[in-house]
């Protein structure tokens, strides 16, 4: 990114330092053809308080240089710290932007079916959905939202799955939270959709996923459980688990830990958050 300056607004400044600085070439040329000597000393011919008042004209002047350099510096400065917030805030936007929009036009697609056989379930799951709507567009774009806040959106997306996939899936939620903790919102659900993803999708019957939440004075301790096919496995990573990263760094830079680890057909994540 290019900064721009505006060279007109430094222009006097610019023609003052230009003419000061050849103040000494004139007055040395003017004592050589005076004197008409080989060599001379600047201002050897004037009183001795001409060399004084040189000397501190000089002196205040680059300090005015070196004071107005500072002041240039710090702007450009703070013009790069902002305009690299600016980007930073944008690319965290566009990171939230990325969750759940499959999620949400599948889950849809089952509401389309499940309209005419059970009006009443496909209702409810309608309120669910609109919640989880509303929440991702409105407090999706804060800073930061109560951890209450985050469980619900949870809840409603556990709720809407069990519904969607017709079959058993043991699914256990603990939290142990003080509601009004601060979290950057849509952060925790990204592990929740991966279990779903990569695990109860793929499974045919014994699906698990347990979840596990607990802020404890400036922590948060966040931790998904579950079973995949190891038939199905792989070993990319998702473009939901780069986007956890991501924002990690982002808003949480140095004051967090990821694990991620799978083995023998059990993948579990944990996430501790450091305030």
């Amino acid at each position: 990114m290019i900064l721009k300056l505006n060279t007109n607004k430094w222009l006097p400044l610019k023609l003052f330092i230009a003419i000061t600085a050849a103040i000494p070439v004139f007055i040395t040329a003017y004592e050589l053809i005076t004197t008409q000597k080989d060599s001379v000393i600047f201002l050897g011919n004037f009183h001795p308080l001409a060399g004084v008042f040189a000397i501190i004209y000089y002196a205040l002047l680059m300090l005015t240089v070196f004071t107005f350099g500072i002041i240039w510096l710090i702007k450009q400065l703070k013009a790069l710290m902002r305009l690299k917030h600016e980007k930073a805030q944008t690319e965290l936007l566009h990171l939230k932007s990325q969750v759940n929009p499959h999620f949400f036009f599948n889950t849809l697609n089952n509401l389309y079916g499940l309209a005419g056989k059970d009006p009443a379930k496909a209702q409810n799951m309608i309120l669910k959905l609109s919640d989880m709507m509303r929440y991702s567009i409105y407090e999706g774009q804060a800073s930061y939202v109560p951890m209450v806040d985050e469980i619900t959106y949870i809840k409603n997306y556990i709720a809407l799955n069990k519904a969607r996939y017709h079959k058993e899936i043991d699914v256990k939620l603990s939290a142990d939270i003080d509601d009004n903790y601060p979290i950057m919102p849509l952060l925790l659900i990204i592990l929740v959709e991966n279990a779903f993803k990569h695990g109860v999708e793929n499974l045919g019957s014994e699906a698990f996923v347990h979840i596990h939440l607990q802020t404890k004075q400036d922590r948060i301790h966040f931790s998904v459980l579950n079973n995949y096919d190891t038939l199905e496995a792989t070993t990319k990573t998702g473009i939901g688990i780069k986007n956890l990263k991501r924002r990690l760094q982002l808003v949480y830079p140095d004051q967090h830990d990821l694990i991620l680890k799978a083995n023998n057909g059990i993948y579990k994540a944990q996430l501790i958050i450091k305030q």
